[in-house]
């Protein structure tokens, strides 16, 4: 498995979410996203509008938003 992004640029960290399904709805000082399952039901996400993502903040993300590390970093890497 890949290592753990530190300090993941913004764009990328945005382009590997929108490969998980998730759509941008709102951009302030925060970006809240959001990805509709095939249940029904919707998982919203919200980071910071930062240039630069801390690998601790992007666990604590993932953690909240139910998405696996492999998941994420099989997009994150994707070409």
């Amino acid at each position: 498995m890949p290592p753990f992004p530190e300090d993941a640029a913004l764009e990328q960290v945005m382009r590997a979410f929108e490969r998980l399904g998730f759509k941008e709805v709102r951009r302030g000082n925060h970006i809240s996203m959001l990805r509709e399952n095939a249940d029904g039901t919707r998982t919203p996400l919200t980071m910071p509008s930062h240039r630069k993502i801390k690998g601790s903040t992007l666990r604590t993300i993932l953690t909240q938003a139910k998405i696996s590390r492999e998941d994420f970093l099989q997009a994150f890497n994707a070409t």
